[in-house]
């Protein structure tokens, strides 16, 4: 498939697979013409590394990593870094757990409607206090 076919199966511009390209992560078979044409498990790659990089994976550590991914066979370096961004990934999801039980806590303890600093609040013509609505 073409480029912008992969980019649009994808969901990613024709730019990051350029990009995946020249990190060594994707490779392309070229045409006579010069083309890019991808195999069709490129789909299921490119989405591989949307989610590494989403997880906060860098492109050296994808790198590094892959080749253990496509043998399912991590050698024992390859494991030690596994274990650790599974652990750094375990952690955020503990602190992004406790954000959000924090933000339900607020919003349950709240009787009064919040009220945003840059929002103008109505107030009453005949005392100038703020006006309950």
């Amino acid at each position: 498939m073409r480029i912008g076919d992969l980019a649009t199966r994808a969901g990613v511009s024709v730019r990051a697979l350029r990009y995946y390209e020249e990190q060594g992560l994707l490779y392309a078979t070229r045409s006579a013409s010069g083309q890019r044409h991808y195999p069709e498990a490129a789909v299921d790659r490119v989405r591989l590394f949307q989610q590494l990089y989403a997880a906060g994976l860098s492109s050296r550590t994808i790198a590094t990593l892959l080749p253990c991914v496509d043998a399912n066979e991590p050698d024992e370096e390859s494991t030690a870094l596994l274990v650790s961004e599974r652990d750094r990934i375990d952690r955020q999801i503990e602190d992004l757990i406790a954000t959000r039980d924090r933000l339900t806590a607020v919003i349950g303890s709240s009787k009064q409607e919040c009220r945003h600093p840059s929002v103008p609040q109505k107030t009453s013509r005949t005392t100038g206090q703020p006006a309950h609505v």
